[in-house]
């Protein structure tokens, strides 16, 4: 199995590992016992023991089964499959800026339901392209991509009209602090703000804006994720894309998300916020 970058994703793997040798040995089973009622080499299990060799669906319930445990098997299955996809580093997942930007098309087509929260950052879904390409001109640079910020900010900008199609809805909740960050020239942060005053009045977006005075603060300022229907969450690190599929841990976003989204404000409350980033930017 291929050595991770994350030393949490190693360390969810040998969980797993370490989960199915306590099923064996349960079950009174040697190494090449378990090998033979599951119809494979004893070297399998023994790789898949130590964590070097990710078992496969299939491999977890054959396990299972021949333990005398079947139930085991559907928490084991989300268990591996969250080990192998938590961390997926950005520069292996594709080559270029614009391709990032092109790269879940599909996935983003097939989801209903946004909720995203930045603490950072305009998010993705509501970026207009002159901030965008001031935002991803300073990825390229600091990462060494070739610069592509133009082209790969038409691309983002292309993907985020899925919010005007008809079925999808789309929750959004920023920190204040995110309307101050100033990405691309003046214009284009000008530009940017006036659009998030009408993109929430869209019937499809509901905006809400975290005061910086909110009192009290039930949840602190958090890293930026974004959470697809009930399914899917991606959390952005300076290094990394964290994939989480394990429901638990949705779980836990999700209750991070109902109590950010409780402090935010809404409707004029939070373009009146905006409105006072906007004019932060003429003084000196």
């Amino acid at each position: 199995m291929p050595t991770s970058p994350s030393s949490s994703a190693q360390a969810a793997r040998e969980a797993v590992a370490a989960r199915l040798r306590d099923l064996r040995r349960g079950a009174g089973l040697t190494v090449a016992e378990l090998a033979g009622l599951c119809g494979w080499h004893h070297s399998k299990t023994s790789r898949i023991e130590n964590a070097r060799t990710a078992p496969s669906a299939r491999d977890i319930h054959h396990w299972c089964r021949a333990c005398g445990l079947p139930d085991e098997a559907p928490d084991l299955v989300a268990r591996s499959v969250h080990a192998e996809s938590m961390y997926s580093e950005w520069r292996h997942q594709v080559q270029g800026l614009k391709k990032l930007q092109d790269s879940w098309p599909q996935f983003f087509q097939q989801t209903k339901l946004f909720r995203i929260y930045s603490s950072t950052l305009v998010p993705g879904l509501l970026q207009t392209e002159g901030y965008a390409g001031g935002l991803l001109g300073v990825i390229a640079r600091f990462r060494g991509y070739p610069e592509e910020g133009d082209e790969a900010a038409r691309a983002r900008v292309e993907r985020s009209r899925v919010i005007h199609d008809p079925g999808r809805r789309a929750v959004l909740v920023v920190e204040e602090a995110a309307l101050y960050y100033r990405m691309g020239d003046p214009d284009a942060m000008a530009a940017q703000l006036g659009y998030l005053l009408t993109a929430g009045a869209l019937p499809a977006v509901s905006l809400g804006v975290i005061p910086r005075a909110v009192d009290p603060r039930t949840v602190w300022p958090l890293e930026t994720f974004h959470v697809y229907d009930d399914t899917f969450v991606s959390v952005e690190l300076l290094s990394a894309e964290v994939n989480i599929t394990q429901p638990s841990e949705i779980a836990l976003y999700l209750k991070a998300f109902e109590q950010l989204r409780g402090m935010a404000v809404y409707g004029a409350s939070a373009r009146s916020l905006v409105v006072n980033a906007i004019e932060a930017l003429n003084q000196p």
